[in-house]
């Protein structure tokens, strides 16, 4: 697979796996209508040696070289399936889950996921996993134990309008 260097490291080419071998097919069939490489490059915007090294390997073994390989990597520890089971826990509440209280935080999902899943993440990555699923760091507002919700409506409607009046009237 070809490589792009930027700041000093490789880094995967962008698009899908789909729009790279569509990328590459495009340039054999340009360099088999007689286009020269240099000019191939110049029109997909990749480097010659690429559209080299893709023709070459056209050669060698056929139009099946230019086939999308998936990109490596190490699979994830929660499949969709499960991050979609992990949602709808996520959604019942903390408390549902067994927590004190229905405020979810990293270590109650990282102990969540262990519990349910079998799987161990560090605190520090529950926030990817959590992002993954479109959900947001939130920070509950805190309330005062001896708030008084009648005094306080009354207080509004009552006394503030009268603090608020100018001196003299």
């Amino acid at each position: 697979m070809s490589y792009l260097v930027g700041r000093g490291y490789a880094m995967r080419p962008y698009g899908s796996p789909v729009q790279l071998e569509q990328r590459r097919r495009h340039a054999v069939v340009l360099l088999d209508q007689g286009v020269p490489p240099v000019e191939v490059a110049r029109t997909l915007s990749v480097a010659r040696r690429s559209v080299r090294r893709w023709h070459a390997s056209v050669r060698a073994r056929g139009r099946d070289a230019l086939r999308a390989v998936p990109a490596s990597g190490r699979p994830p520890n929660l499949d969709a399936q499960a991050k979609r089971r992990l949602e709808r826990q996520l959604l019942r509440g903390a408390q549902a889950a067994g927590f004190p209280t229905d405020l979810w935080t990293c270590p109650r999902v990282a102990t969540l996921i262990r519990r349910e899943f079998g799987v161990r993440y560090h605190v520090d990555h529950i926030g990817r996993v959590l992002r993954a699923l479109s959900w947001t760091p939130q920070k509950p507002e805190r309330q005062a134990h001896e708030r008084d919700e009648p005094v306080i409506r009354r207080w509004v409607r009552v006394d503030w309008p009268r603090s608020n009046r100018k001196p003299g009237r």
